[in-house]
This record gives C-alpha cells, sequence and structure tokens, in this order.
C-alpha cells in the first residue's frame, strides 16, 4: 500500500490498449473537468499495480436507484438477450421477483439462450432446492457456490467463503453490478415514501447498468468464478463479442476473493482516500472498519478534507448495528460527519472521491467482505458521472439524520455495553 512513483496509466478501448498519447489526452480531459485532485495525478498508476484489471474507454453507465427501476432495467435487458445471460447473486429467493426471474430465464432458455447462474449456498439458504431444480429441468446451468452440505461439497470447500457478488451479463454486451439481491424486499422504492409501516420498511440501494467494452471485464470474472467453482463446462455460446464504443465513460472492473494476497476493492478504496483532496463521501450498509481504513478517514479530515459517511439507522443485522456504533466516537472525535439513513434500510455500497473518482458494488466496508466474500464493484471516473453520484448523495443525506458527537456521548449504558460485545465479533460479521 505505499505509495510508489508514479508510472504512465493504460487506458484500453475497444481494439485493445490506448497509445500512451491517447490515453494521456483523456485523462487531461477528465482531470481538466474536475477539481484540482492527486486522483489522476498519483492514485490511477497505484491502482492498476494494486488490482491489474485495466480502465476502459468507451462505455454507457447508467445509475440505477432502488429496486423497481433495476429490476426493469434487468427484465427488459434479458428479454432482449439473443445469445446467452450469465447471472451470479448472493441471494436468490422463491417469491414473487424470484419468480418473476426464474420465469424469465427458463423462458429464454426454452427460446434457444443459453443461461448460466451461479448462486450462493448460504445467501440462497432459505430457496428450496424444487425451486433451482425447475429451473435445471429447463436447461439453465445452475451452480451452487460453495455448498454448505459437505455431502455435496467440492475440492477445495470452504464453508465461510461466500459468493457476495451481485452481477448480471446479458449477451456479453451489457453488464449490471450493484448492491441488489433477487428478492421482494426491494420491491418498492425508497424516496417518496413516508413514515412507512415497521413490515413494509423501503430497502433502499444503488445498481449500474453498463454497456461497452469494460463487460468483456465483467464476463472474465464470472467465467473465472464458474471454473474455481468447477462447474459444469459452459455451452458453447458468444461470449466475448467483438466490442464497440457505447459511450464516454471511463470504468475499471474489480472483483476480490479470498484466494488473493489482499482485497483488491479495498486496497483501491484505501489507496482512492489516501489521495483525496477535496471530499469522500461513502454510503455503506455494513459499516465495521478495520484499523487502516480507520486511519485513511481520520487522516483525511486532517488535509482538509470533507468526509462523510452515510450509514443505516435500522439494520437487518443485530450485532452489526451494534459493532457499527462502537466506532462512532472515535470518528466523530476526529471530525468525520456521520449520518444516519431514516425511514428506509439502506443497503447501498457507494463512494465518491473527489467528485471524479466513484464505486458502486456490492462490497461492504466490514471484515467479512474484505477477508471472506467473493465481492465485485465497477469504479468509474470522471466528473460527469461523479455528479449524478453527488446529487444521489445529497438526495439521501435530506432523508438521513446527522450524528453529532454531543448527542452520541448521551447514550445509554446499555448501548454501550452492546457495542463493545458486539465489537468483538468484528472479524466475523
Amino acid at each position: 500500500m505505499a505509495t510508489r512513483p508514479s508510472q504512465p496509466v493504460q487506458l484500453d478501448g475497444a481494439r485493445g490498449p490506448l497509445t500512451a498519447k491517447q490515453s494521456k489526452a483523456i485523462l487531461a480531459r477528465l482531470n481538466s473537468k474536475g477539481a484540482d485532485t492527486n486522483i489522476f495525478a498519483r492514485h490511477l498508476a497505484l491502482e492498476a499495480e494494486i488490482v491489474g484489471s485495466p480502465l476502459v474507454v468507451g462505455n454507457r453507465v447508467e445509475l440505477l436507484v432502488d429496486g423497481p427501476a433495476t429490476y426493469d432495467a434487468m427484465s427488459a435487458a434479458m428479454e432482449n438477450a439473443k445469445d446467452h445471460i450469465n447471472m451470479e447473486t448472493y441471494i436468490i429467493e422463491d417469491d414473487e421477483i424470484g419468480q418473476r426471474f426464474a420465469e424469465l430465464l427458463i423462458r429464454k432458455q426454452c427460446s434457444g439462450v443459453q443461461v448460466n447462474l451461479i448462486y450462493d449456498s448460504v445467501g440462497a439458504i432459505n430457496t428450496p432446492k424444487e425451486f433451482f431444480k425447475l429451473l435445471q429441468d429447463s436447461g439453465v446451468n445452475v451452480l451452487e457456490f460453495n455448498p454448505i452440505n459437505p455431502l455435496n461439497a467440492r475440492k477445495g470447500w470452504q464453508v465461510n467463503q461466500r459468493d457476495h457478488r451481485k452481477l448480471l451479463i446479458v449477451d456479453g454486451r451489457v453488464a449490471f453490478v450493484g448492491g441488489i439481491n433477487v428478492s421482494s424486499v426491494y420491491s418498492s422504492g425508497s424516496f417518496g415514501r413516508h413514515k412507512p409501516t415497521k413490515a413494509d420498511t423501503p430497502w433502499r440501494d444503488t445498481h449500474l447498468r453498463m454497456a461497452g467494452p469494460v463487460v468483456s471485464e465483467f464476463q472474465k470474472l464470472f467465467m473465472a468464478t464458474w471454473s474455481e467453482q468447477k462447474g459444469q463446462p459452459l455451452a458453447s455460446r458468444d461470449y466475448f463479442p467483438e466490442p464497440a464504443n457505447q459511450g464516454n465513460e471511463v470504468v475499471r472492473a474489480i472483483g476480490s476473493s479470498p484466494a488473493e494476497p489482499y482485497s483488491q476493492i479495498y486496497s483501491t478504496l484505501l489507496s482512492a482516500i489516501n489521495s483525496a483532496e477535496t471530499q469522500v463521501y461513502l454510503t455503506n450498509a455494513y459499516f465495521v472498519p478495520d484499523p487502516q481504513l480507520l486511519a485513511a478517514l481520520k487522516e483525511a479530515v486532517l488535509r482538509g478534507v470533507d468526509v462523510r459517511v452515510l450509514l443505516p439507522d435500522k439494520i437487518d443485522s443485530v450485532m452489526v448495528y451494534h459493532a457499527s456504533r462502537s466506532y462512532y466516537d472515535e470518528l466523530l472525535t476526529a471530525g468525520v460527519k456521520i449520518y444516519q439513513q431514516q425511514d428506509a434500510l439502506l443497503h447501498a455500497k457507494t463512494a465518491l472521491i473527489d467528485g471524479v473518482w466513484s464505486t458502486v458494488g456490492s462490497t461492504n466496508l466490514d471484515w467479512r467482505s474484505f477477508l471472506h466474500n467473493y465481492e465485485i464493484n465497477a469504479v468509474v471516473l470522471g466528473q460527469d458521472f461523479g455528479a449524478q453520484m453527488h446529487a444521489l448523495f445529497m438526495k439521501d443525506l435530506k432523508s438521513s439524520k446527522l450524528v453529532t458527537l454531543e448527542n452520541w456521548q448521551k447514550r445509554s449504558l446499555g448501548a454501550r455495553i452492546k457495542e463493545r460485545a458486539a465489537r468483538l465479533w468484528a472479524h466475523w460479521l
């Protein structure tokens, strides 16, 4: 993680690596639109060494907010599939949304489109096996990630390693990445709702739809997981069609797995925070940071960076809820601004740095995501997309409450005891 001398940043296009002159011109254009920041001068070369995957130009990126918009966009893409559909998800439930997806996948498989599905054994533990058997009987190639049943275990089985990715690729030309699983809990949008009932709390989440050359990078990540999990050979299809420019966005695909010496997503996020000069805006559902992330946030404040962290006021894990709050004292004292989302269960995992470096994906800011999970994120460069992320963050803040150090220190003794107890389990949350 030590800062090394910058090397020329290499960009890839639809036809492969761009020349040094072309790369320099594109980066200069991106930099000229944003604030004067070290991200384009120093961070990107270091990020390339950390991650290894290329920065890819010529993409179109659409920001999808909450479940309804995301499911509509995914369904439309799958309806138009002509060759294949590759889906990787942590949760797929046997409910209204799960049945909607299953019906569509089966119908496309029967029409001649090859469907390949990876689901996590723990994430889908409550989904009956009959749900997946129906898919398989229709010809869908289904792969259970790290089965928790030892009788179904494959060589190299690690029950604690989970596939937390949410990835959909259609015809090798469109990719979806973000925090949204296949479940009816996402059926209602979070904006525009007022004081929902406890049983009807909307979920707030963020996803991306991408078209362009970077889709091939996400396809490689799907193929690698399928191979590592020893799935049945995939039917021959045009998984890597000739790429074509679809827009002006510069995107990097990042996948992390426990087999690597360090989490690529975590490392590149730390690198970006350490390069920040104006702002660090983090939105995350499960916030149980390690010492390096805590230090990076506090040091950014000392440099004069506006550091804001948006976290949930309510959450679906009691242990994470209290463990997360055990860090509030330290962060608030250092000058980090903490907000809590009201009237919605926050599940998004995004970051915006200096208005020009954005990421959306499946990665939580906790030990489990960094050490035990397979995760996937997209990093998008540039002020145009950064402006969309900024507007969304500000909109979220309007429905959030600022936590002040003065009020936080008035919390009860019982709350403090729960925080200390939960923090003991931080590595496993």
